[in-house]
């Protein structure tokens, strides 16, 4: 076949791409950067495009969960309104502000407030390690983990060690892992594992054939439960880098999780069951060994929580939508910690329309990050918001991981949802909001502590930086939708 032919036919190829990414992209900036990279660099940019850029989430790889989610939603969905409606009626005037937000995040995932919750804020590794470790241990009926990273370090042994040995009294311990972020698990661990009892599944399996859309939709969630009681959700995996032990080889990593025991673990207990269901291509259903009656409850606390979670298999992102929703209802301060800033549009928008309304917004971001090119991308976004009076922090102690929002001094929002395109459309995901002012002061301290730690951004300074790296941020920003 001659050259011009396959000249021809590779437009025509081309082509026929590029309508397939207009007709099948909903968002137009990611729109514009998938056009950009499949006409501008050949042969890769189609490849590329086919392999992540196709909209599979719309597509046969989450039928059967979705279909599965929906059969054990509809087993919970008359107790969980039912429970909201209580809640809500008998609840601290704080709700009555947020009302917005909780019946957003309720009609769109069922997920509702609860109250009656126990809530502790636990900051590195060196804090929620020894928590959770505790809590694995009085597991008495079961214990359901997941995890983006698992290592096979010395925590990463340590909780294995726990797993199997509970396993073996009798506990039922079900393992999710992401065959992509823990790597470390597959061949003996997850051997090791399985011929101990532990009922162990990577949420996908990486298979070649199946590489790239797998890889590209990622379970980014980090969740323990114990007994449907006790559950740790947040920002830290399983590895020795989140600890922060005299003389450790690794930089300083800064995260957050929280602790929660309480009716709010219902909510993390579906979300760890649905994804258990798919993966596991199991049917386990809610009974009350999962979903413990209220009255086996020994809480001492009253804080309300509301669990958000969303992903690929969620009609609309919802976590994106709360955190839209509650920088919206701010009055008077916006505190954003986050490790990736690729905000999109609407989010660049909600933060500009906020601080010119008057509310200040402070964003810390890390000095050191584990990819230039993210870092990169972020920074191209940094004038918008500095136009509009947004404060930027950028973390020098080491590496600030944490994913967490306090708005107002009255609601905390802690979580593994990064601020950027993956958390909020290609990723699986869960945050957890306390509308609790006492929960909120302490994140706000914690912040304000972070950013003794960082160097704040100068906007004349900023404004003012070489034509050289502006050039580069703003090119690195044509792919952001992508990264």
């Amino acid at each position: 076949m001659s050259w011009w032919i396959l000249q021809i036919l590779y437009a025509l190829l081309v082509i026929l791409v590029c309508l397939r990414i207009i007709y099948d992209t909903q968002s137009f900036s990611k729109t514009l950067a998938y056009l950009l990279f499949v006409v501008m660099v050949p042969v890769v940019g189609v490849i590329f495009y086919l392999s992540f850029g196709i909209n599979y989430r719309k597509r046969k790889m989450y039928t059967k969960k979705l279909v599965k989610d929906e059969e054990l939603s509809k087993q919970l969905r008359k107790q969980v309104l039912a429970y909201s409606q209580t809640t809500y009626m008998g609840a601290k005037a704080i709700l009555k502000d947020y009302k917005k937000l909780i019946n957003m995040i309720t009609s769109d995932s069922l997920s509702s407030i609860s109250a009656n919750n126990e809530v502790k804020l636990l900051f590195n590794g060196e804090k929620m390690f020894p928590e959770a470790i505790k809590a694995l241990k009085r597991a008495k009926h079961h214990i359901h983990i997941q995890f983006y990273i698992f290592e096979n370090d010395v925590i990463g042994n340590q909780i294995v060690d726990i797993l199997i040995e509970k396993a073996r009294e009798g506990v039922k311990v079900r393992f999710i892992y992401d065959d992509f972020g823990s790597k470390a698990v597959r061949g003996k661990m997850h051997k090791r594992l399985a011929a101990a009892g532990v009922k162990v599944f990577p949420f996908h399996r990486v298979i070649f054939i199946y590489f790239a859309n797998r890889l590209n939709y990622r379970n980014h969630r980090k969740i323990i439960i114990i007994d449907g009681q006790e559950a740790f959700v947040g920002g830290i995996n399983v590895s020795d880098k989140y600890i922060n032990y005299p003389d450790a080889p690794h930089m300083y990593w800064r995260d957050t999780h929280i602790q929660i025991k309480g009716h709010a673990v219902f909510f993390l207990q579906h979300t760890f069951m649905c994804d258990w269901n798919f993966c596991a291509q199991d049917n386990l259903v809610p009974t009350d060994d999962y979903f413990p009656p209220p009255e086996s409850f020994e809480i001492k606390d009253n804080k309300i929580v509301q669990i958000v979670a969303s992903g690929p298999d969620s009609p609309v992102p919802t976590i994106l939508y709360s955190l839209l929703q509650a920088i919206n209802l701010a009055k008077e301060e916006v505190l954003i910690t986050t490790p990736y800033f690729i905000p999109g549009e609407s989010m660049i928008e909600a933060l500009v329309v906020a601080a010119l309304g008057g509310v200040k917004i402070k964003l810390l971001v890390p000095g050191v990050s584990d990819s230039n090119i993210v870092n990169a991308a972020s920074r191209s976004y940094y004038a918008e918001i500095l136009r509009a009076g947004v404060e930027i922090y950028v973390y020098q102690k080491g590496f600030v991981h944490a994913k967490t929002m306090v708005v107002d001094g009255r609601i905390a929002i802690v979580g593994t949802a990064n601020m950027d395109y993956r958390s909020f459309d290609l990723n699986f995901e869960v945050n957890a909001i306390v509308y609790d002012e006492e929960t909120a002061a302490e994140l706000s301290a914690a912040f304000y502590q972070d950013i003794q730690e960082a160097d704040q951004i100068n906007p004349e300074q900023w404004f003012n930086r070489s034509k050289r790296s502006k050039l580069i941020e703003k090119t690195v920003r044509l792919v952001s939708p992508l990264l």
